[in-house]
């Protein structure tokens, strides 16, 4: 969907008052708020109901403005220059601790930041003038809003201003990499570990800088019925999200086996079976390749558990 100019500056205007706004990115919608404004990022947390340990990510619309908040080492020049605008956060050591406050970083000495590539949000970021974090728009732990009406309907009561920019292309959250010593993949996403690694080689795990990232608490994006994963076929009761050809319509994440499809319908259909009477949700096995890795990931947590 086509927004006028004046509906930009009337969101841009949103955020300098310290307003909210819901912002659609190339990966699930946000709930935006002015990185600098400590009372505007305390209202996103109070609208997702989200811990205030958990770092937000503070999103720009071009690589220097993101130079300006962060220390860019030769690691994370190479993945700017590649990823860039695009569905990929980097953790780095923070430069600018007014421009995106202490609890948008969780009290931590980093900052994670990304540039997304929806160009809406790049309108938005580069009226504004400042960087904006924008976790996603459900509140803490529900699945991600990929479409706008499901982001009205988890925080547009908190918001001043909201953006319909269609359904969103990945469905996603942003890869997460930290480059503090050793680069360490913090959470899968479209950008995928091989991906990553023909840059700037090999990606250690998570470990002691899993806290530095958003999406790290273990029950996370999890609908309101519980899951059952690596499911051969439903139990009674159960509705059935399956994976692949031969299984049955209309919660069947990519017929094909396209893991870019199950990827953009995994949200909107957890959130499709939530809403079918269902008692539990089976979901077929997925394999780990590619971007089957962060769609896994997605499903360990919001069944409760990480492994």
């Amino acid at each position: 969907m086509e927004l006028t100019p004046s509906q930009i500056d009337e969101a841009a205007a949103a955020l300098r008052a310290g307003g909210l706004v819901i912002l659609p990115t190339e990966t699930v919608y946000g709930l935006a708020a002015d990185a600098a404004n400590a009372r505007a990022v305390a209202a996103v947390y109070g609208a997702k109901g989200r811990p205030s340990f958990n770092p937000l990510i503070a999103h720009v619309a071009e690589v220097a403005a993101a130079r300006r908040i962060a220390r860019f080492d030769d690691r994370a020049e190479r993945l700017a220059a590649r990823f860039w605008p695009g569905p990929l956060t980097l953790v780095l050591p923070v430069l600018d601790t007014a421009a995106v406050c202490d609890l948008a970083r969780a009290g931590l000495d980093t900052v994670a930041v990304r540039s997304p590539a929806h160009p809406l949000a790049r309108a938005l970021l580069r009226a504004f003038g400042g960087p904006v974090v924008a976790p996603s728009a459900n509140r803490s732990g529900r699945p991600s809003p990929t479409t706008f009406a499901d982001a009205l309907g988890e925080t547009g009561a908190a918001a001043a201003a909201g953006l319909d920019g269609g359904p969103c292309d990945i469905g996603l959250e942003s890869t997460v990499v930290a480059l503090l010593d050793v680069p360490r993949l913090l959470r899968p996403g479209a950008v995928t570990r091989a991906a990553l690694e023909a840059e700037i080689g090999p990606l250690a795990e998570a470990e002691a800088d899993a806290r530095r990232s958003p999406g790290r608490l273990a029950r996370h994006y999890a609908p309101e019925l519980p899951l059952r994963l690596n499911a051969t076929e439903p139990r009674e009761g159960e509705v059935w999200l399956g994976f692949g050809p031969g299984f049955p319509e209309p919660l069947n994440l990519s017929p094909t086996g396209d893991p870019a499809e199950a990827a953009a319908n995994l949200f909107s259909y957890l959130r499709a079976a939530d809403r079918s009477g269902a008692r539990a949700i089976a979901v077929a096995p997925i394999p780990e390749e590619g971007l089957g890795e962060a769609i896994n990931d997605r499903l360990r947590r919001a069944a409760g558990f990480v492994g």
